[in-house]
This record gives C-alpha cells, sequence and structure tokens, in this order.
C-alpha cells in the first residue's frame, strides 16, 4: 500500500530546493564603458590656429576638431591647382596632332598617286606628327603627375586639421589657440556612448558556459536610479588570466543619449555552474 506525503512535507522540500538554487547564484559586479572613448592627437607638430568644438558639444564622424596653422600648405596646395588646371599647352598640342595627321596621309597619298609632292616634304611632315604625338604623350603624364603632387599637397594640409574618427560627444580639450601642439599630445576626448557595454572578471564556471548574444539582465544600485536594463552577451575571453584566474566577458546594450553613464557599476547575477 502506498503511503500518501503530506502537503506540508511537500512545500517545505519544494522551498528547500528554491533556496538551494539561490544559494547557487552569485552577484558579480563590473564597470560600464562607452563603446568609444578616444583621446586625440594631431598627426604633425604646429601651433593651434582653430578649436571650433566646446566640452559637450556632440558632432558628426569626419566633424573638424582642432586645426593647425596651415596657411604655408594652403599657399601649396593653391599652387598645384593653378599648375593642373593650366591645360593650354596641352590642349594646343592635341590640335596639332589633330591638323598633322590628315596633313600627313594626304601628302603620303599623293606621293604614292602621282608625285606630286617630294619625299622631303613627306618625311618632314611625318617628323612633325611623330614629334608632337611625343610631346602630347609627355604633357598628359605630366598631367597625372601634377594631379598626384596636388592629392600629396591636400594630404599634407589635411595632416594639420585633426577631425572625428566616430560620432560622439566632446568630453576634453586640453589646447587652445596659439599653442603648440605634437603629435602623442593629449588634445581632444571623444566619447561615443550610444552603445555600451558592461565589462566584467569572471570565474571561469561562471564565465564559460555565457554564449555570445545570450540576454542577460543587469542593474544598478538603487542610490544611481537607473532602472535595469537587458545586455547581450558580446565577448567571452578565450583564455583564463593566469594571474587572477578569471575570464573577460562583455555584456553589450544600446544606451541611447547616454542614459548609463560610463564608469557606473554594473551588476549581474549567475550561477556559477552557468546559465
Amino acid at each position: 500500500m502506498r503511503r500518501s506525503v503530506p502537503a506540508a512535507a511537500l512545500l517545505l522540500a519544494a522551498a528547500g530546493l528554491l533556496q538551494a538554487t539561490a544559494a547557487q547564484a552569485r552577484e558579480f559586479t563590473g564597470l560600464v564603458h562607452a563603446r568609444h572613448d578616444l583621446i586625440l592627437s594631431v598627426g604633425v607638430p604646429g601651433i593651434v590656429a582653430r578649436v571650433p568644438v566646446v566640452v559637450g558639444q556632440r558632432v558628426e564622424a569626419r566633424a573638424p576638431l582642432l586645426y593647425l596653422d596651415e596657411r604655408i600648405q594652403a599657399t601649396e596646395v593653391q599652387r598645384r591647382k593653378v599648375t593642373l588646371d593650366d591645360m593650354s599647352e596641352l590642349r594646343a598640342t592635341e590640335e596639332r596632332v589633330r591638323t598633322l595627321a590628315p596633313l600627313y596621309e594626304d601628302t603620303r597619298k599623293l606621293l604614292n598617286a602621282r608625285g606630286a609632292v617630294s619625299r622631303e616634304e613627306v618625311a618632314r611632315l611625318e617628323l612633325e606628327l611623330v614629334t608632337a604625338r611625343g610631346r602630347l604623350a609627355q604633357l598628359q603624364a605630366q598631367k597625372t603627375r601634377e594631379r598626384m603632387e596636388l592629392t600629396a599637397a591636400e594630404q599634407d594640409r589635411d595632416q594639420r586639421r585633426l577631425t572625428a574618427p566616430v560620432a560622439g560627444v566632446v568630453t576634453r580639450v586640453d589646447t587652445d589657440v596659439g599653442e603648440w601642439a605634437k603629435p602623442g599630445d593629449a588634445l581632444i576626448q571623444l566619447v561615443d556612448a550610444d552603445t555600451g557595454y558592461l565589462k566584467l572578471n569572471l570565474p571561469p564556471a561562471a564565465a564559460l558556459p555565457l554564449k555570445r548574444d545570450a540576454e542577460v539582465p543587469v542593474r544598478f544600485d538603487a542610490t544611481t536610479g537607473i532602472a535595469p536594463i537587458r545586455a547581450k552577451v558580446s565577448y567571452v575571453a578565450p583564455v583564463i588570466d593566469p594571474a587572477s584566474g578569471l575570464v573577460e566577458v562583455r555584456l553589450a546594450f544600446a544606451n541611447p543619449k547616454g542614459a548609463v553613464p560610463s564608469g557606473i557599476k554594473g551588476i549581474v547575477d549567475l550561477p556559477e555552474g552557468g546559465r
């Protein structure tokens, strides 16, 4: 005969199971980072001529952030443009070739048909045509070189312009007009926080079971007033750090208008034996 189990005993057993499961979950804390947090510098040394941005300003990708003095380079670009745009000799030589080519053919036909012209005249026209075609090829090659030289001059000028590599918000400007700037100087900080990620260092038992694109709830300290979010696993390090024995994990999340500021602590609850 089967013995029935009291309902109270079943409830106690279920509660004990829930407590055991909860005990397996651990709280892990990491720091929120912006997708891009860039310290920008110039590629060549020079005197700062203009800084068209201020702290807190949102800029688009390729927007100008800083100009070095480029007057010499701008003059060189203009000189190269004038040289490239001067097509007078090229056009005259093209016209000369167009004129000589049919004249030579007609003269050669007259020599072959009736001998109405001398061989010397035909040879002279042929030499003039060959010379004109050679000069035309030289001028065309020269224009190609001039176009390349103009491009090089424009690149040299553009090296004196610091532009935004990505869209973002200017969070620091550490230079001013008239100051000397050189490569390696931290001049402008640009942060793109529209997408953020929570960086965690987890024990292997909690990190390795995580799968890419798996959703993980993230909460923040109640005092911050920031609502919990759901993030996706974007990176799980393939190696364990030998010094700490931990695995780096990144949880990415959309962050419109920078609602979750960089540097804040994020908290996740993960079972030590995996998800």
